[in-house]
């Protein structure tokens, strides 16, 4: 019989689905609404198929005499005249006006009146129109809310009471030929392959939505972590290593351990700027970070403090530890063969150490790192220093 049925296992329909719902949003380009009228007519022409194989069952009782030959014509215009008014609303562009851009709540409304409407014309067969009410509200609880639901819900059963309580049509199920047993076996076989469907296309719906919200978790994740890094060097950026040295501060201070750090300065830098070019120097930065990284522990924080100035915060590491491990550092620079942005070219770096004092807050801390990093340049550059 005539049903609402979708397109059904195409994922490409099942996110225009998902986002018709607000499952999934999409700005509304014009490509957008393209899609969206693409699959509202194939929508439309599935449910012509539907009300088609409705039509040819009714055929079958036709033929053996149990309704006049007219019902299965009116009841294959009827559905298609439905069809055509929602088909023109949604070529016009009406439908786009509305969040539930399918208009589902009409649709189904419109469908049940009609399924209604026959079974109160030719309650001889009344069952087979009662059984395709399964299938439209299999289909449009898909696409309805709660309250779009119960509104169908409550429109169905009013129409069913005044149907079943308040006339006596004998509503039946006719099986006295072979022609009648046949077209009730096709009733019963269509409305269960179309629920079969309506149960796949609900599969692929909650697999793509499961797939689409993956997706969106690790572009959440990518951008928290683009948030937090230097697009230059690949190095925490310096909001983010500031927060990093604030919580090891206090976690040093409340379970008594040590904790440094150390401010990094690329030596004349700007002379490598303006001799090689900034491409150049962007280069070097990305490299020095990379050749730090690689050097450094898996819970060492290194992040780019400001131009060519970075911080490293050694968690549980003492001034002397943290002077060897930067002076190391300091030699593998220094050693780096940098000729291959430019021949002759010679990068070192400068640095100055503060191991954390009791109850000193981030500002101190740091300045006195900063006071280390000055006299490491006025000392001649490429060399290490503790506060």
């Amino acid at each position: 019989m005539g049903t609402v049925a979708p397109s059904f296992l195409d994922p490409t329909t099942a996110e225009m689905f998902l986002e018709g719902r607000g499952l999934i949003s999409s700005p509304m380009t014009r490509e957008a609404l393209t899609r969206r009228i693409h699959q509202r007519r194939q929508m439309h022409v599935i449910q012509a198929f539907s009300y088609s194989l409705g039509a040819l069952d009714l055929l079958l009782y036709s033929y053996a005499g149990t309704i006049p030959i007219v019902v299965p014509s009116a009841f294959w215009i009827s559905g298609l005249v439905l069809i055509g008014f929602f088909a023109v609303l949604s070529e016009t562009g009406f439908n786009d006006r509305f969040d539930d851009h399918y208009l589902t709540v009409f649709q189904v409304s419109g469908h049940l009146a009609l399924q209604l409407g026959f079974l109160v014309a030719v309650p001889k067969i009344g069952f087979a129109f009662i059984s395709v009410l399964f299938l439209i509200f299999a289909f449009g609880a898909l696409r309805m809310t709660s309250r779009q639901a119960a509104l169908s819900w409550s429109f169905a059963t009013a129409g069913l009471i005044a149907v079943f309580l308040f006339t006596d049509l004998p509503l039946g199920l006719p099986l006295t030929n072979k022609i009648e047993r046949l077209a009730a076996m096709l009733c019963v076989v269509l409305v269960i392959g179309q629920c079969t469907f309506v149960g796949l296309f609900g599969s692929t719906l909650r697999k793509t939505l499961y797939r689409r919200s993956v997706e969106l978790k690790e572009a959440y994740r990518r951008i928290e972590e683009l948030a937090e890094l230097d697009e230059l060097t690949g190095s925490f950026n310096r909001r983010c290593i500031m927060r990093m040295l604030e919580e090891e501060i206090v976690r040093s201070q409340r379970a008594g351990t040590p904790c440094s750090i150390a401010l990094i300065d690329l030596d004349w830098f700007k002379r490598i700027n303006d001799a090689y070019g900034h491409p150049t120097g962007d280069e070097v930065l990305r490299t020095f970070a990379i050749t730090s990284f690689a050097n450094i522990r898996s819970i060492d924080r290194f992040g780019r403090y400001g131009g060519e100035e970075f911080l490293l915060v050694l968690p549980a590491t003492s001034e002397n530890a943290a002077f060897r491990l930067l002076d190391r550092l300091r030699a593998i620079i220094a050693e780096l063969d940098w000729s291959a942005f430019s021949p002759g070219m010679r990068v070192t770096i400068s640095a100055g150490v503060a191991t954390l004092r009791q109850n000193e807050t981030s500002d101190n801390f740091l300045a006195r790192a900063d006071g280390a990093l000055y006299a490491s340049k006025a000392r001649g550059r490429n060399r290490i220093t503790s506060a």
